[in-house]
């Protein structure tokens, strides 16, 4: 019996991770991706905005 409780938790943490990438897998694309696509690149584009923005000196 003490390999069937050795081989539990190895064996829920592979369903769990299987389940995981499933969901990410199925998530991807769809109908909002054009949507989330575009809400990145606008985070990529303010974040690239406010890198290169010239530093303010108040003197």
């Amino acid at each position: 019996m003490d390999y069937l409780s050795a081989l539990v938790p190895p064996v829920v943490m592979a369903v769990f991770f299987i389940g995981v990438i499933r969901v990410i897998v199925k998530t991807q694309g769809g109908a909002n991706k054009a949507k989330e696509d575009a809400a990145v690149d606008a985070a990529l584009a303010h974040a690239e905005g406010v890198r290169q923005a010239p530093a303010r000196t108040d003197g």
